[in-house]
């Protein structure tokens, strides 16, 4: 016996069915709605009305959100900018300060040096009279070297 394939729509009824799906949309994956259009006089002239104000509500929220989003962008624009402008007459100030400070620590730098250069001159001035009496005092060793080697070589009488 030979078997061959019958011809027609006969497999989809010996399948145990008809050829059009169970259910509505059984032939479309689940969790998705069908892209068909709705036929209006199924709905009635009351619904039709309730979707219509539905979709006016919808999009009158949509428009509120974007003109909160709208503020709320141009809220943190203005905020950027004054920001910017704080940083910036900051930056200014603490720039001025800090000439301020330069200025300050120069002329006390200026002023400590003055004080340093009087100093070290007054050193010097005492270095110079301290060799001047320590010259004199090899002077005073060397007469007083003398005047005792004078003392101890004069034969005694």
């Amino acid at each position: 016996m030979s078997r061959e394939e019958p011809e027609g729509p006969e497999p989809e009824a010996a399948a145990g069915g008809s050829p059009f799906p169970a259910e509505p949309g059984g032939d479309e994956p689940r969790g998705e709605e069908p892209d068909r259009p709705c036929p209006e006089p199924a709905l009635g002239s009351r619904s039709s009305l309730y979707f219509a104000s539905l979709d006016a509500a919808v999009e009158g929220l949509q428009q509120r959100v974007q003109d909160v989003l709208r503020r709320l962008n141009g809220g943190r624009e203005e905020a950027h900018t004054e920001l910017s402008g704080v940083r910036d007459s900051i930056l200014l100030k603490v720039s001025e300060l800090t000439e301020q400070l330069e200025e300050r620590l120069f002329h006390g730098y200026g002023f400590h040096n003055g004080l340093i250069q009087e100093r070290l001159q007054a050193l010097s001035e005492v270095l110079e009279r301290v060799e001047g009496v320590q010259a004199e005092l090899r002077r005073i060793c060397c007469t007083v070297e003398a005047a005792y080697q004078d003392l101890c070589l004069q034969p005694e009488d």
